[in-house]
């Protein structure tokens, strides 16, 4: 099973670009992990939110492969502790999915064909983070639950 975090647009901090860089080869340690960032929307000043959440869900839509367990990281989603996010992601690789895919979405979110065709929407808080922070963020957390589901000392209770 691979792992993707798939996000809109690339990242421009260069320090954000080292640290999820420096987790993502932590983590394909333990899993197949990459990131792949989908082209972000231009000329977007004429067109009204929801234009935009439709020529992005295309975008992903182009992207997706049968068999992908589809995870969409979304405010609106379920929230976890580390060790309960360990414990599902141990339940998703165990189901052997072809690809699991997490998704940040664009600046408005996510469309409803989107929502629909995800398996799952996770919240990282319910606080709102830029989408360059949750790469982060994310990338983290996910390194701490393969840590987690090793028994290893990066997690303290």
């Amino acid at each position: 099973m691979k792992t993707i975090l798939l996000a809109i647009g690339k990242t421009t901090d260069k320090n954000i670009q080292t640290l999820v860089s420096d987790y993502a080869q932590r983590i394909n340690h333990y899993s197949g992990f990459d990131i792949q960032c989908l082209p972000e929307l231009r000329n977007t000043k004429s067109l009204s939110e929801q234009q935009q959440k439709l020529m992005e869900a295309m975008l992903l839509k182009g992207f997706f492969q049968s068999g992908d367990y589809i995870v969409l990281l979304d405010e609106h989603g379920r929230q976890r502790t580390s060790s309960q996010f360990a414990t599902w992601l141990e339940k998703r690789i165990n189901a052997s999915p072809r690809r699991l895919i997490f998704i940040i979405g664009g600046p408005y979110g996510f469309a409803p064909e989107i929502h629909q065709m995800a398996n799952e929407e996770i919240s990282l808080s319910p606080m709102t983070f830029s989408h360059q922070m949750i790469r982060l963020i994310f990338t983290e957390q996910l390194y701490r639950a393969h840590t987690i589901l090793k028994g290893q000392p990066y997690h303290h209770e």
